[in-house]
């Protein structure tokens, strides 16, 4: 019970990141969310598996919840038959049966009065048990709010990229979306927010890790693809782009590297390298040349490739981590031409409305003369 209860507090209430290894929460997230992935890719895929995936996390946590409550009744179910079974059933003998079933009916305050307690220290316990569970769910519960909040505030940024970076966000098309007249004072500004972005992302996923297991509304988009992109844009600013040289570049991508780094250590997931390199020798090709096409160059142009990839190798082995073990898919550094945005995937997207086509009209009914 005192366990269950340490839990609960650790998991909803205590604002700061939990140390301790073994913690029945985090066992209980690993062991399901391994269960529920394997079994998602075995029997689905595309946009039903994103689907599936994504109801792991509210669910989840409608499941731990109901685990904790379990675990409570029960545990002074024990308590109850450890003090010699001091109940008064109408029907049926005392015995740990009952003793489970009053602590059920007390913990939600039923008050059935078909199983009461008969000695003081039975009394004792059922008034702790009734208050201990209208306490229990209603902090449990209170927290939900402050969860959508968190996750409102995490998806409206992430929504703002499929206009600035694609569908999935691409660095290097956000850079080179911001190459015009007042493009720099933007990016500056839009680096600013990022960062602001990345520290409350850091906040809230440490204080409640389940947030990490929510994913967004766009198969292509996730708040992990969100600091990679991110992190990629500002890894190729600090490589050298000429004509753009800020300090707020350093700052966004070492608040985003923080932030990876830590949501890493929280789930217990040492950096990895990528099964798939993410920038090979003809993709760095292929990027240089769509920035060249931009107007953008590196400065100096000899060694960019060596210091970009210094860069990279600070953030992309913990990236590649998550990625794994959420199944999250990594944004790519050259953005696909043939990728639709995420508001051409609707329905209606072969209207003929949309295409400029004559739409046929139904026949009509004709009506009699009055």
């Amino acid at each position: 019970m005192v366990m269950v209860l340490w839990e609960g507090f650790e998991t909803m209430v205590l604002p700061r990141r939990v140390v301790r290894r073994l913690r029945m929460t985090r066992a209980f997230y690993r062991f399901t969310w391994v269960i529920w992935s394997r079994l998602a890719h075995a029997g689905f895929s595309g946009r039903t598996l994103e689907t599936i995936l994504g109801v792991f996390g509210p669910l989840s946590l409608l499941f731990l919840i109901f685990f904790w409550v379990a675990a409570l009744v029960f545990g002074f179910g024990l308590v109850h038959w450890a003090f010699g079974s001091a109940v008064l059933a109408k029907e049926g003998s005392p015995g740990f049966a009952q003793d489970l079933y009053l602590s059920g009916t007390t913990f939600f305050t039923l008050g059935l009065g078909d199983v009461r307690p008969i000695d003081a220290v039975a009394k004792t316990m059922t008034v702790i048990e009734a208050g201990m569970g209208f306490g229990f769910l209603a902090l449990v519960i209170g927290y939900f709010p402050a969860l959508n909040q968190s996750f409102s505030r995490r998806e409206s940024s992430i929504s703002k990229l499929d206009s600035r970076a694609g569908s999935p966000p691409v660095g290097a098309l956000m850079l080179q979306k911001h190459n015009h007249e007042r493009g720099a004072d933007q990016l500056r500004e839009e680096l600013l927010n990022w960062e602001q972005w990345s520290a409350e992302l850091l906040e809230s996923h440490l204080s409640y890790p389940v947030l990490a297991y929510y994913r967004s509304q766009h198969d292509h988009q996730s708040w992990l693809a969100a600091l990679t992109a991110v992190m990629d844009m500002s890894a190729l600013l600090i490589t050298g782009i000429k004509g753009v040289s800020s300090r707020q570049v350093e700052l966004t991508f070492a608040m985003a590297r923080h932030a990876v780094v830590d949501i890493a250590a929280v789930f217990n997931l040492p950096p990895k390298k990528p099964l798939l390199e993410r920038l090979d020798e003809e993709g760095f090709r292929r990027l240089r040349a769509m920035l060249r096409s931009a107007g953008l160059e590196f400065a100096p142009a000899e060694g960019a490739g060596q210091r970009l990839q210094e860069l990279r190798e600070s953030y992309e082995p913990y990236i590649c981590a998550l990625a794994e073990y959420f199944r999250f898919s990594l944004p790519p550094w050259v953005p696909d031409d043939e990728r639709l945005a995420d508001w051409q995937t609707s329905p209606w997207e072969r209207s003929p409305v949309l295409r400029g086509e004559q739409v046929p009209k139904k026949p009509g009914r004709r009506r009699r003369p009055a």
